[in-house]
């Protein structure tokens, strides 16, 4: 697939690079925002330099591969958050999608923005039949974001993960291709 370069009116979503070490572990140090995540704050200048070198390695569509997307601003350059996707390793068909912004740019609309620019992406030009994403019931946010954006509540799983020391419950979101193209302008950049 090579590198992904996309963008919006507001955003541009990139490779990361070398100068997003420090912001990009400063927000996942960020204990609100790490809350509904897989890791654990403090979120090292090593481990965020790892991270880097994985993505440096990582095809994006590579079936069975995460694969994270710097978001930036255009008017303002600099790491604001990123989205991930993953297209299923048993299925090139469906993919899955996640998100982490920082505290400081949220409820500002750019995690809207930059998700659906990545669902217009997997939709478009990779051909994903299905995206699905998975979030914490108590992670009003994001579960509100992918209802703005068109996808469905198909599932509620009660306690189905052992997570950061209890048992967790999880909403699972999906959308088709047909309906996203049924629901947004195939014109629309983002």
């Amino acid at each position: 697939m090579g590198m992904i370069s996309l963008t919006t009116p507001r955003l541009h979503l990139r490779p990361f690079q070398e100068s997003d070490l420090e912001a990009f572990a400063a927000y996942r140090s960020d204990p609100d925002v790490a809350r509904y995540q897989s890791w654990t704050p403090p979120f090292t200048l090593d481990q965020a330099a790892a991270f880097l070198y994985e993505m440096k390695l990582a095809q994006a569509g590579q079936p069975g591969v995460w694969y994270q997307i710097a978001v930036e601003r255009q008017a303002q350059p600099g790491l604001i958050g990123d989205c991930a996707f993953q297209v299923l390793a048993d299925d090139d068909q469906q993919a899955e999608i996640g998100f982490t912004f920082s505290r400081l740019y949220q409820n500002q609309g750019y995690a809207t923005e930059a998700v659906r620019r990545l669902l217009l992406y997997l939709f478009g030009d990779l051909q994903i039949h299905r995206v699905t994403a998975t979030c914490d019931v108590e992670n009003v946010a994001s579960f509100r974001l992918l209802e703005r954006l068109g996808m469905r509540r198909e599932a509620h799983h009660v306690e189905n993960i052992w997570f950061k020391g209890a048992w967790g419950s999880e909403y699972m979101y999906a959308m088709l291709g047909r309906e996203w193209n049924l629901n947004h302008n195939s014109r629309s950049r983002y």
